[in-house]
């Protein structure tokens, strides 16, 4: 026997209860199972009116999930990608920004955990870090080994 199939807001339900969505993520999700006469616009209204989404919690569980392993830039274009814009990323890449070279030092050092002896391991320690979205100057700090970097 068939299950039954589920109305849109109890997938939007079950998606949402499984973690945290933006609201560009889950309107992509749902319109595939959108029929005619389901308007998933009115039903992403109806489910930030009610707190369920939330762009802020989407926002802060993504930077959580993502900070221990990437750089500012990667975050920020992801943040960009799920639709987030204007003063809330402003606001979020401001708070990235403050621990930016501790999270470069700390992944520099779970990677390599020793400085660099030539220009051919410096150049490939750079390109993960770069490659990681860490800023120039957070690359700079990590590859010197910042033996005395405390934040």
């Amino acid at each position: 026997m068939a299950a039954p199939q589920l109305s849109l807001k109890a997938r939007a339900l079950r998606f949402l209860s499984q973690r945290e969505h933006s609201r560009l993520e889950l309107g992509r999700k749902l319109a595939r199972y959108a029929e005619e006469h389901d308007d998933v616009e009115a039903l992403l209204d109806l489910l930030e009116k009610n707190r369920w989404l939330s762009q802020e919690r989407f926002s802060e569980a993504l930077i959580h999930r993502r900070s221990a392993r990437f750089g500012n830039g990667r975050i920020v274009a992801e943040l960009q990608s799920h639709g987030v814009r204007g003063e809330e990323l402003d606001r979020l890449k401001a708070g990235l920004a403050e621990d930016e070279t501790a999270r470069c030092v700390e992944v520099w050092r779970r990677k390599f955990a020793s400085v660099a002896e030539d220009a051919q391991q410096r150049n490939k320690q750079m390109r993960f870090l770069l490659q990681r979205g860490f800023s120039q100057r957070a690359i700079q700090t990590a590859l010197k080994g910042a033996p005395d970097f405390e934040e």
